[in-house]
């Protein structure tokens, strides 16, 4: 949308006829004189300089007040309003600690009539959440017998999804690190030193490795202002989608009875330390039911304010003004040249 920032300049305009019908005349040779631009050539365009046609001064005088128009045009900003763009607030900085031990390649959740393992259940719904945060910063910790940072916080999506799917159960070991993610977490959140601390920690497992206690690291959590939301993670063959008979059902339900127990109690008291929620994941249904929980606990900041960009477009009235004021003085010696 096209505008005039300043708007009121444009009272301007009728300065110059102004000033040469009210203001009153200077006796030549006085010291003290008002210079107004244009006013000379305006006189001689209106047949004052003897060998002027009467036509060419109108054209000249025209000319003048379309030179003074152009500066006046400038003077008053014009420029181009671009479309509303949605201000991005600042969001949170959220760290997903995903349990990479050897348990969870236990295949006891469905998905589309088939059973799948507590990871790649995981990264069905997980996948889905990040993509939603649009706006914080995600960071990725992948964890089994060791902690390791495997994305950190940054606005890129899409990278963060792709390290959680290319992520593989039993390399990092078969046991479990539970303190140690969450002592990771909060010295990246403390290096950065960020506003907003959330750690979501995902696991199907006990604490069974790693140097660092998992209550010991909740308490460290505290102190740093990190949350931590804990989910623990074991499924039983339900279905999240149609199957064919009762008795493939019981077959695979059978089959997959979950053979990690998960240490609850822990769990929630790390949630409850910190201020998050503990939640409990038997499949795909409440895993995805636990992360729009989490959408709801922590939303994401969305841009409330707008703003417009701006393209100035003063220059070029400015420079059409000057082209024509020294065409204007050009043909303003040539008429004077051709009547003396």
């Amino acid at each position: 949308m096209f505008e005039f920032a300043w708007p009121w300049v444009w009272i301007l305009l009728p300065l110059p006829v102004l000033v040469r019908f009210l203001a009153p005349a200077t006796a030549l040779g006085a010291s003290n004189a008002l210079k107004v631009p244009f006013i000379g050539q305006m006189e001689r365009a209106v047949g004052k300089h003897a060998g002027i046609t009467k036509s060419s001064a109108q054209g000249k005088l025209i000319f003048a007040m379309l030179v003074w128009t152009l500066f006046v045009a400038s003077a008053a900003k014009p420029q181009w309003l671009g479309e509303p763009i949605a201000q991005q607030l600042e969001g949170r900085d959220l760290v997903l600690a995903v349990d990479l031990s050897e348990s969870m390649l236990e295949k006891d959740f469905r998905f589309q009539g088939q059973l799948i393992n507590r990871l790649v259940a995981t990264k069905i719904v997980t996948g889905d959440f990040i993509e939603r945060r649009e706006g914080d910063r995600i960071g990725l910790i992948l964890f089994a017998g060791q902690a390791y940072y495997q994305a950190p916080l940054t606005h890129d999506r899409k990278t963060v999804k792709t390290f959680l799917d290319e992520a593989q159960a039993g390399l990092a070991g078969k046991s479990t690190a539970i303190g140690d993610a969450i002592g990771l977490a909060v010295k990246r959140f403390k290096e950065l030193e960020s506003k907003q601390r959330i750690l979501i920690l995902l696991t199907d497992g006990t604490n069974n490795a790693g140097v660092l206690d998992p209550m010991s690291a909740a308490q460290l959590a505290k102190d740093f202002g990190v949350k931590v939301y804990t989910i623990g993670v074991a499924g039983g063959g339900q279905l999240a989608g149609p199957i064919g008979g009762e008795q493939a059902l019981l077959n695979d339900y059978l089959n997959a009875t979950p053979q990690s127990s998960i240490d609850e109690k822990t769990l929630q008291a790390i949630a409850q330390t910190t201020g998050g929620q503990y939640f409990s994941a038997g499949d795909l249904q409440q895993l995805a039911g636990i992360y729009a929980a989490l959408d709801e606990l922590e939303p994401v900041e969305q841009g409330s304010e707008f703003y417009r960009p701006i393209e100035p477009l003063f220059q070029w009235p400015l420079l059409l003004g000057l082209l024509l004021s020294m065409i204007l003085l050009v043909l303003n010696r040539r008429l004077i040249g051709m009547g003396s």
